[in-house]
């Protein structure tokens, strides 16, 4: 029997890792983040990602931020970058992408102010001003569902969500989901074929 195709939400990636520079840029900087074979997006800076930098923007007046399913770290770095008083917290379940996020934030001179975990390891009592993600939607709608319902739930009261979902993969959809589980959730914007959802709590 063939083994099962591996993927990025892969925990521990059997691939070989092999290394590639992508640049990246948000909000008025631009850093050359190391990419690794076995994460999301290896080797380039995903289009979902670069819409969300485009149309979403962090609140100045946020200090404890969260990048969920951080990859190497792009969305991780650009936040750490943009607000200089914030802590950023970065999880995934895959091993290989938190090496490459914590070796990218230490490259950056950044790694005192972003925390690289698996989300187990996150402490229940931490609540977050923000939340952003480019969501691992091919890991299927009730596992999506439930990363989703977790991290937003640990928002802050007046705190506030930024999704980028591709239109052909359900944004829609999970937009009016969101709003029924409670999370009031609004189209922020729409960009070559993905949609940045904003999430207020």
């Amino acid at each position: 029997m063939s083994e099962p195709p591996e993927h990025y939400f892969s925990a521990e990636p059997a691939t070989a890792a092999v290394h590639r520079p992508v640049q990246v840029r948000a909000w008025g900087t631009e850093s050359t983040l190391i990419s690794v074979s076995g994460t999301f997006s290896a080797g380039r800076l995903d289009p979902g990602t670069a819409v969300l930098f485009a149309k979403g923007a962090p609140d100045p007046a946020a200090r404890v931020m969260l990048d969920v399913g951080c990859g190497y770290g792009p969305i991780t770095v650009a936040l750490a970058q943009a607000l200089p008083q914030a802590h950023v917290w970065a999880v995934d379940v895959n091993a290989r992408a938190r090496q490459a996020c914590q070796a990218n934030v230490e490259r950056l001179g950044l790694a005192d102010r972003v925390t690289v975990v698996p989300p187990e390891q996150v402490p229940a009592g931490v609540t977050f001003d923000e939340v952003w993600s480019n969501p691992p939607i091919r890991i299927g709608k009730a596992a999506l569902h439930e990363v989703l319902l977790t991290w937003l739930g640990r928002l802050d009261p007046a705190g506030r969500g930024w999704l980028v979902v591709a239109r052909h993969l359900g944004a829609d959809s999970l937009q009016r989901w969101l709003t029924e589980q409670g999370h009031r959730t609004h189209r922020a914007a729409s960009a070559k074929g993905y949609r940045v959802l904003r999430v207020d709590a």
